[in-house]
């Protein structure tokens, strides 16, 4: 079913999009207009059922008609981090094989240096067809199962993966999110997540789109402006990553403004760090956590505000359509509140890696999706999620969990950032090294040891602590901690 199509039937003259870098306001009509232009272009290049269409371009409304574009002939949405070195964009063409590259101009030496002049290109905001059959209807000979778009992970564990996205999966999430959040049609969220990313398609976007709600969409975030931005357009709900709360937070206009429109500020990509709790209870707002993944919707979990500022942490529990669980290293069921790999199944879920069938065997076992993140629950059924697998430090013989450590250093007045990794290590298998910046005054190193040493066990406290006047982030604004590895690793070759 083409749902867009049906979208722009039941809410016409609705609101559907607000550009605010290129100024422009789109209905459902206008969107689903523009999507049907978009086919006629595709068709024009004879693309057809299965076909690749490739994207580079920062945040814009154009990304949202070519995906919706590719919905209706069957066409696979592939957005592009244009973030990544030529180098890396390359691995993922060869890897997808699309059939036409459109780019935004800014974009463009990538996009020419990636088609190697044999693959088409198109401008995103110049394309050659101008006529457009505004009442042209497209038959679907696609089946729910079959893919909609392709999403590529970030590669911080070797290079990166095509999750593939079907409709099903895609319009599962959706309807999981309205159930289950308890969406409704006035639903206004503000989208800076980046649209070559699950959270910023899928986590809000898709599902208010799928209700006839409003999808604010940002370009270059900024914490001011995006906090100004959530009181113009009379936001209801929005997802930020906690880095962007972290700066949103020292803005004035956090202490300063209301927002009255807000239902909840949601937080998500990491593990958010009680300081960020803390600033929301002190003013009142709404606020809770959210946990998700490209592979699976990404959205799992619901907790109602008000059990979010008691069970500080917590996800929450099991969105109504998905099923989840907690195994140890033998894929058992564990007891009671201990900790192990979190486990999910329902429809959301992704079909497959692209071209890489022993990864998707090893992620998907009986249509349990290993997500390779430790959880535990407590004893009223609320999720925790304690970390990365590959995260967790082996030292000792003892397993550590930075997330714990990384919360104590948070809580000190005057640590601005923190994150914690493992370096291999001859004497213990790993050592624990813990990347800080400060809010002014750097503290040294035996004042950092002492006040870990109030809180955690002597072998959680970290060997090395390494003052940075920032912290790497990654594209979708997550502490980069593979290259404080690589960092930490290079030094000590040198």
């Amino acid at each position: 079913m083409d749902w867009i199509e049906k979208r722009a039937e039941l809410s016409r003259e609705k609101t559907a999009i607000i550009d605010i870098h290129y100024d422009r306001k789109l209905s459902y009509k206008d969107l689903n207009v523009q999507a049907n232009r978009w086919v006629q272009i595709f068709l024009s290049h004879r693309i057809k059922k299965g076909d690749r269409v490739a994207v580079i371009a920062s945040n814009r409304a154009e990304l949202f008609e070519i995906m919706f574009a590719c919905g209706k002939i069957g066409a696979i949405f592939v957005p592009l981090n244009w973030r990544l070195s030529e180098e890396e964009l390359t691995y993922i063409i060869t890897d997808c094989s699309p059939s036409l590259i459109i780019f935004q101009e800014k974009f463009y030496e990538k996009a020419k240096a990636l088609s190697d002049d044999r693959l088409p290109l198109i401008s995103i905001s110049n394309p050659p067809l101008t006529e457009v059959k505004t009442e042209q209807k497209w038959e679907n000979h696609y089946l729910e199962e079959d893919p909609w778009m392709i999403i590529y992970t970030g590669g911080t564990t070797g290079r990166p993966k095509g999750v593939v996205l079907s409709y099903r999966a895609v319009i599962w999430n959706a309807i999981n999110t309205i159930v289950s959040w308890g969406l409704t049609e006035d639903e206004v969220t503000l989208n800076y997540m980046p649209l070559f990313h699950s959270g910023g398609i899928n986590a809000l976007s898709i599902p208010i789109l799928f209700n006839g709600g409003t999808v604010v969409i940002g370009d270059q975030f900024h914490p001011s402006e995006a906090l100004l931005n959530l009181n113009k357009y009379q936001c209801t709900i929005a997802l930020f990553v906690p880095t962007m709360y972290h700066m949103m937070q020292q803005t004035e206009e956090f202490e300063k403004l209301d927002f009255p429109s807000m239902k909840v500020f949601l937080s998500g990509g990491a593990p958010c760090p009680f300081p960020i709790y803390e600033k929301f209870v002190k003013r009142g707002l709404p606020f809770r956590e959210g946990y998700g993944l490209t592979e699976a919707g990404p959205n799992n979990f619901y907790i109602p505000t008000m059990k979010a500022m008691e069970k500080w942490g917590s996800v929450g529990k099991p969105m109504m359509f998905n099923e989840v669980k907690i195994v140890d290293d033998q894929g058992k069921e564990v007891a009671g509140s201990e900790v192990g790999e979190l486990l999910i199944r329902g429809k959301h879920v992704f079909t497959e890696y692209w071209n890489n069938q022993q990864a998707t065997a090893k992620t998907l076992e009986n249509g349990w999706l290993h997500t390779g993140d430790y959880a535990r629950r407590d004893q009223d059924g609320y999720y925790y999620i304690v970390g990365r697998k590959k995260d967790v430090i082996i030292t000792g013989g003892e397993n550590v969990y930075p997330s714990e450590i990384e919360q104590w250093l948070l809580q000190h007045e005057a640590i601005d950032e923190a994150t914690v990794v493992g370096i291999p290590d001859e004497k213990w298998g790993e050592r624990i090294v813990a990347f800080v910046s400060f809010k002014g005054e750097e503290l040294q190193k035996d004042e950092l040891k002492k006040y870990c040493e109030k809180k955690l066990a002597k072998f959680k406290v970290p060997k090395e602590f390494v003052p940075l006047d920032q912290l790497p982030k990654t594209p979708v604004g997550k502490i980069d901690k593979k290259a404080l590895i690589k960092s930490v690793t290079n030094d000590s070759k040198t």
